[in-house]
């Protein structure tokens, strides 16, 4: 097998280098998102907010905002606890503050993966130049080159133009799969967060009588 790559590898030619830049590049963003939409952001949101449900019932604010801070740290724990630090001001603040907070969160959750999309026409693009290129070699060899030669020469360019072109492919249609999978991944995301986020200012607006607002100030002081 690994043979039968390092001869494809070689009828490419120099575009197979090219091609395998853009798609190491693209492999490194896939690693990097990942890491970030299914690790470092994973988090129960039914548990999360179970567990402040709890508190504001109680009328414990600032146990509420404990609670966020000691639950492993994610752009949801804090948008939800910037705005339950501005519960004493009234709804048009905390939800200020939690627009504010997500402004600077989502994009945390958005970032790097549209480059996936651009990776996969620029190798399907670069395997297009190379396989281009090849069909050139061709009509030179079928041009210029006596009748004895010829078959190699053919051969040679075919194989270039095909190689090109399977190697562009085979780097653009995995970046493809791998865009629209973290796409569907940030919008889970994203869906769960201003679904956490409409929830609590419900929450907190409910019960806004029985909060010990006070509690805030006491706690930054």
């Amino acid at each position: 097998m690994f043979e039968s790559f390092g001869h494809r590898v070689q009828e490419a030619g120099l575009w197979a280098v090219p091609i395998f830049g853009i798609g190491a590049f693209g492999l490194a963003i896939i690693i990097e998102r990942l890491v970030v939409l299914f690790f470092r952001t994973r988090l129960n949101k039914d548990a999360l907010l179970a567990g402040l449900r709890e508190r504001i019932f109680r009328g414990d604010v600032m146990g509420g905002i404990r609670f966020l801070s000691d639950q492993p740290q994610s752009p949801l724990t804090r948008i939800l606890k910037a705005g339950l630090l501005e519960v004493r001001h009234g709804e048009e603040e905390v939800q200020a503050a939690m627009d504010e907070a997500a402004m600077h969160e989502l994009p945390y959750l958005e970032k790097r993966t549209g480059y996936l999309s651009m990776i996969s026409n620029a190798a399907t693009l670069v395997g297009l130049i190379g396989t281009v290129n090849g069909m050139i070699n061709v009509f030179k060899a079928v041009a210029n080159v006596s009748a004895a030669d010829k078959s190699a020469a053919l051969s040679l360019g075919i194989g270039e133009a095909m190689n090109c072109t399977f190697f562009g492919l085979a780097v653009a249609v995995p970046m493809l799969i791998a865009f629209s999978l973290l796409q569907g991944r940030t919008q889970a995301l994203n869906d769960d967060i201003n679904s956490a986020v409409a929830s609590t200012v419900n929450l907190v607006m409910r019960n806004k009588d029985k909060l010990n607002v006070a509690a805030i100030e006491d706690g930054n002081g």
